[in-house]
């Protein structure tokens, strides 16, 4: 088996990447875009891996997509390759439209000729697994039930509009063409190798440099948090059992307020550096970002269940691993920093 990874050397792409060169002896080729936000130190391992490669292209580009498609022969896609980041969005939207929407039309267009050519078993055997976010639910309110499949899509930023409407192309492409087609959604994800946009390691890295702890509104969003290789385990799992046609919605069951995890993190902080503490002290809060979505929950009942996956870190032991990480790659992150933010606030929560 051959797999093709669209945004391999993103921070849950290269989690994928890692799992399937350790554990499940197949071929990846990996292709990506190399935006600002890929973290390639996070495929060193799979570097020198006679099963591993990439390649360097835009995935709205169809002449480059047929070219690797034909080329590299997959025998299943699992499309990560997005713009992510909600503030950007907000900022920006014109990427994630391109990105996120006429990138995806291009991966489904360029595997649907691809796959009407292949030989009978390969036909059957081949699936398409495209890769979402819980942010096309929209947001709840504080007593309203998790998101489950059947949840209708209500987003409330050019980020979760963009992937609700890649949502609906891949089961369009499915619907009308027959293409083997999945769809996973996710919850917010956090681990090693995440680009410090994102908000665990913005306060963790700012707490460690006794920077302000930026927060929005008084952080009582909440949000449902996801360790990154348990999504990885999952995704697998979509892609080589769940059902063509069907969607699954993964989540870490450990829905926490924003605030409360500034405090665990600046908690965190003070026993690993007491000199500094107390940490908390830093946290400041912010006018409230636009459109931002007040909770998210998602019920993990379908994939528990069909496909027998539950997660393996609590919130507090994937966050002790996290923190744990950061700290130990001081050195990664310090030459983002640097580079990339150039003096400029980091984010908030």
């Amino acid at each position: 088996m051959k797999l093709l990874v669209t945004g391999g050397a993103g921070f849950i792409g290269s989690a994928v990447i890692r799992l399937v060169i350790r554990e499940h002896r197949l071929q990846v080729v990996n292709v990506d875009k190399r935006t600002y936000a890929s973290t390639p130190e996070a495929l060193e391992e799979c570097a020198g891996s006679d099963r591993y490669c990439e390649v360097k292209a835009d995935i709205a580009d169809s002449a480059a997509m047929m070219a690797t498609f034909d080329r590299h022969q997959p025998d299943a896609v699992m499309h990560l390759a997005a713009e992510s980041h909600v503030d950007r969005s907000i900022d920006g939207p014109d990427a994630f439209i391109q990105t996120n929407l006429v990138g995806t039309f291009t991966i489904l267009e360029t595997a649907r000729k691809y796959w009407e050519k292949l030989p009978g078993s390969r036909k059957a055997a081949f699936r398409l697994h495209h890769v979402s976010t819980d942010e096309v639910y929209g947001s709840l309110k504080a007593d309203d039930p998790p998101f489950t499949e059947e949840t209708s899509f209500a987003p409330n930023s050019p980020y979760s509009a963009s992937k609700a409407g890649s949502n609906h192309l891949v089961r369009a492409w499915g619907e009308t063409y027959g293409l083997p087609v999945v769809t996973s959604n996710c919850s917010n994800n956090y681990g090693p190798w995440q680009f410090p946009e994102k908000m665990i390691p913005v306060m963790a890295l700012a707490a460690r440099d006794q920077l302000t702890l930026p927060v929005y509104g008084r952080g009582l969003n909440r949000r449902d948090w996801l360790h990154v290789e348990d999504h990885a385990r999952a995704l697998w799992l979509v892609l080589t059992q769940g059902k063509p046609g069907e969607t699954y919605n993964i989540g870490g069951g450990a829905e926490r307020r924003n605030i409360d995890v500034v405090r665990m993190i600046c908690a965190w902080m003070d026993e690993r550096f007491p000199t500094a503490r107390p940490h908390d002290r830093l946290i400041d809060f912010v006018a409230d970002r636009p459109g931002h979505d007040l909770r998210y929950a998602i019920s993990t009942g379908k994939i528990r269940e069909t496909l027998d996956w539950t997660p393996s870190e609590t919130f507090e032991s994937g966050l002790d691993r996290t923190l744990s990480w950061y700290m130990a790659n001081e050195r990664w992150w310090r030459v983002i920093r640097e580079s990339f933010y150039n003096g400029r606030r980091l984010g908030a929560a």
